[in-house]
């Protein structure tokens, strides 16, 4: 016999999340006989029993009224106590709502932004493309890392937190969780799995369409407008106010010059060096650093040895892989003054982030000040001449840098 109606549409993640509880608890819910998203929710109605007009929705054969999908997934499983679903006691139902907090604001609000932005709900930006993405990979570290030992989250049965995790993880790894973050986090997909292959929640979860590389954005291509006729231009009777020239009402804004653009000329050519670095060998003769000794000018420009200020709160090699590209990006506006190889140096929870700049002028931070995190990062000026800096610099172009016995295992270059 049925507790109750559900209003939900088929891709909807709460309401899979919703009819998977019902199903492991051994219940049965109906689902309205018709249902058009955007039409039945607007109607006096639907909106009689719940205000907002949103689903999912529930209705109990008792006349209880509940909207939002973790509560009534939740009050579902409360109807089947002997499931197991909520745990089974206060400690693991206060887990299952850990979890589940958890999977709501550390996963899904992330990799929500990140669909909004891909899908065109919401302007794109790439400072919070990188921002995102490195808040989804962290989380799914954590995830992972607490699974290493675990089957489930919580207890050695399913619970509700299973449920919602997994429904997460099956829509990302179809858009961003691609296969070499998966690579990484084997603990999460085996997860996913486990719960997607339950006999009982097949018909709800269906297939899992794992994409190979994640999405990237690509600009939508400008309409060309059609060119308005140009009107003919009258020339204007000079006055006795004016000697004949036509100036604007408002006087356009002068550009801001940038101070560096007013350095005097140099003989080193940063684009050239960019591509000598990248179409020769690093090291050997007539490789790029030859190159760059017989064309630098240490009058022009300067080179630098950067590292991150707060290596502690490195865990994953991966994710400050990942920190470095999103420094990297909030320095664009910095790119025909700056190229950079900066890298991740030991592993996982042990490890830093060092590099090197080659930057216009002598002082670091005119070129580097257009990235608000700045000041996460420590410069200090190297002198060619002095062996242990040439060493540093030669490593860190090359990918071979060493510190105090971490090896370079990643790293990312400014070009």
């Amino acid at each position: 016999m049925s507790i109750g109606t559900l209003w939900t549409a088929p891709a909807q993640r709460q309401g899979k999340v919703i009819r998977a509880v019902a199903a492991l608890g051994g219940l049965q819910i109906n689902l309205p006989d018709t249902y058009t998203h955007y039409e039945d929710n607007k109607k006096p109605e639907f909106l009689a029993k719940f205000p907002h007009g949103k689903i999912p929705a529930w209705e109990g054969k008792d006349g209880f009224l509940l909207s939002e999908g973790t509560p009534i997934a939740k009050y579902i499983a409360s109807l089947a106590p002997n499931s197991g679903l909520l745990g089974v006691d206060a400690k693991d139902a206060a887990l299952v709502d850990q979890w589940i907090h958890f999977t709501d604001t550390e996963v899904e609000v992330p990799y929500s932004i990140l669909w909004f932005m891909f899908s065109g709900g919401i302007p794109y930006l790439k400072p919070i493309h990188a921002a995102m993405l490195e808040g989804l990979i962290r989380s799914l570290t954590t995830v992972n890392e607490h699974l290493m030992m675990r089957t489930f989250l919580v207890t050695e049965r399913i619970t509700v937190a299973d449920i919602v995790l997994a429904a997460i993880i099956q829509t990302a790894v179809s858009n961003f969780f691609d296969a070499e973050l998966r690579a990484q986090l084997p603990n999460v997909v085996r997860h996913l799995e486990t719960i997607v292959n339950q006999p009982k929640l097949k018909e709800f979860f269906g297939e899992t369409t794992y994409i190979e590389k994640a999405k990237q954005f690509v600009a939508p291509k400008k309409e060309a407008k059609p060119a308005a006729p140009k009107a003919e231009k009258k020339p204007k009777a000079p006055t006795a106010e004016d000697d004949g020239e036509d100036e604007p009402l408002v006087p356009a804004e002068p550009k801001v010059a940038n101070p560096l653009d007013s350095l005097p000329k140099s003989t080193f050519n940063l684009e050239d060096w960019k591509r000598a670095y990248s179409n020769k060998e690093t090291r050997g003769a007539g490789g790029a650093i030859e190159w760059f000794y017989e064309n630098f000018d240490k009058d022009g420009f300067s080179v630098w040895r950067v590292d991150f200020k707060y290596p502690t709160e490195l865990t994953q090699t991966f994710m400050s892989s990942n920190q470095i590209g999103g420094f990297f990006n909030r320095l664009e506006a910095s790119r025909k003054y700056l190229f950079g190889s900066v890298g991740v140096l030991g592993s996982a929870n042990d490890s830093l982030i060092s590099g090197t700049f080659i930057l216009r002028g002598p002082d670091v931070i005119p070129v580097v000040d257009v990235a608000p995190d700045f000041e996460s990062y420590e410069y200090k000026k190297l002198d060619l001449e002095n062996a242990d800096d040439k060493a540093f610099f030669e490593s860190a172009l090359a990918w071979e840098l060493e510190i105090d016995g971490k090896k370079w295992v990643d790293g990312k270059n400014f070009k």
